[in-house]
C-alpha cells in the first residue's frame, strides 16, 4: 500500500469543489491505488455546510480516503500537503472594480501563500483555481519564499478544454483529434486561444477551418463562456472547472506528452514579461512541467499575447504591496 497522499481543497464547500472532492476521491486524480487523506479548508461560516460534504464523503465509502480533515484554520490545512486546489476565492460583488476583486483576494492568497510557506511539503504543487487566478497565483507564491515558483500555477484548462471542444464540434470530429490547442496569457477576457499550432489528425487546423469563424466567433466564445454559462444557467460554471482542474493537476502530476496551457511563472519565453503568471504551452513528466519552445508567432498573435500581458502586469501593479517584493 501507497504512502497516502495529502490534498488541500480550498473552498471545499463550494460549488466547483463539490464537482471536484468526489472525483478525487474516487481516483481519478492520482489513480485507483494511491490512497489520499483530504485537508478541506472553509472559511468560518460555511463550516456547517463543509460537515455535510464530508458526510457525503464518508457515505460514499471510498475505499482511498483514509481521513478527511476539515477546518477553517489555513495552517492545518496546508499542514504537510503535496497537493492544493486553491479554489475558494472572493466573487466579484454589486459594484466592484477589477482592483477592489484583486485587492479583496490579495488578502486571501497572502495568507494562504504564507501558510504554504510555513507548513506545507516543499515539493507542494499548488493549482489556484479562484478567480482573478493569474493574479491570486503569483500573489500566493510571492508569500512563499521558501517554495519554488515554478510550484504555484494558474488554471487556463478550462479555456484550453474549451476551444478543444468548439473546434471539434464546428468540424464534427471527435475531441481527441484537435491536438496543440494553446492558451496564452491571462484567465480573463484577454486571453488568446491560439490555433495555429493545432492539427486535426495531419493537417493543420487553420487548413481547415475557416478563419472568419476562429477570429470572430471562437476567440469571442472562448473568452465570454464563463459569462454566456452563468447566463444560461444563474451560476457559474462548475462541473467543468472542476473536470480542468484534475486535468491540469493529473497531467502535472503523472505526465503527458499532449501540448497543455497552464498559468506558470515567466521566465522570459516569448518575449512575455518575467515575474508574472502567465499561460503558456507546456508539457509535463517527472512531476514536473516545461514551456515547449521555438514556436513560430505570427504578428496577429504577438498582439494578441501582448494585450495579455499588459493586463497581467496592471493586475500586479494594482497589488504590488502585497507580493513582498
Amino acid at each position: 500500500m501507497k504512502k497516502a497522499a495529502r490534498i488541500t481543497i480550498t473552498g471545499a464547500a463550494g460549488q466547483i469543489s463539490y464537482s471536484l472532492i468526489f472525483r478525487i476521491a474516487s481516483g481519478e486524480f492520482l489513480g485507483k491505488d494511491q490512497p489520499i487523506i483530504l485537508q478541506l479548508l472553509e472559511i468560518t461560516p460555511g463550516m456547517n455546510a463543509l460537515s455535510g460534504v464530508a458526510m457525503e464523503l464518508s457515505d460514499c465509502a471510498f475505499p482511498l480516503v483514509k481521513e478527511i480533515i476539515c477546518t477553517d484554520k489555513v495552517d492545518l490545512a496546508f499542514q504537510n500537503s503535496e497537493y492544493a486546489f486553491l479554489v475558494g476565492a472572493r466573487p466579484r460583488g454589486p459594484g466592484m472594480e477589477r482592483k477592489d476583486l484583486l485587492q479583496a483576494n490579495a488578502a486571501i492568497f497572502s495568507e494562504q501563500g504564507k501558510a504554504i510557506n510555513n507548513s506545507a511539503s516543499k515539493n507542494i504543487k499548488v493549482l489556484v483555481v479562484g478567480n482573478p487566478a493569474n493574479t491570486n497565483a503569483l500573489i500566493a507564491l510571492k508569500n512563499a519564499p521558501d517554495i519554488n515558483p515554478s510550484q504555484f500555477t494558474a488554471m487556463t484548462r478550462l479555456d484550453h478544454n474549451r476551444a478543444q471542444s468548439q473546434v471539434a464540434d464546428k468540424i464534427g470530429s471527435s475531441v481527441s483529434s484537435v491536438e496543440n490547442i494553446i492558451i496564452w496569457g491571462n484567465h480573463s477576457a484577454t486571453q488568446y486561444p491560439d490555433l495555429h499550432h493545432t492539427m486535426i489528425g495531419d493537417k493543420s487546423a487553420l487548413d481547415i477551418i475557416n478563419n472568419d469563424w476562429y477570429k470572430n466567433e471562437l476567440i469571442p466564445c472562448v473568452q465570454q463562456r464563463g459569462a454566456e454559462i452563468i447566463k444560461a444557467r444563474g451560476a457559474s460554471s462548475a462541473a467543468s472547472a472542476a473536470n480542468a482542474a484534475i486535468n491540469h493537476m493529473r497531467d502535472w502530476a503523472l505526465g503527458t506528452d499532449n501540448c497543455v496551457s497552464m498559468g506558470v511563472f515567466s521566465d522570459g519565453s516569448y518575449g512575455v514579461a518575467k515575474d508574472i503568471i502567465y499561460s503558456f504551452p507546456c508539457t509535463c513528466s517527472n512531476g514536473s512541467w516545461d514551456i515547449i519552445q521555438d514556436l513560430t508567432l505570427n504578428d496577429f498573435s504577438k498582439e494578441k499575447m501582448k494585450d495579455s500581458e499588459r493586463e497581467l502586469l496592471e493586475e500586479k501593479e494594482a497589488i504590488q504591496e502585497l507580493l513582498n517584493d
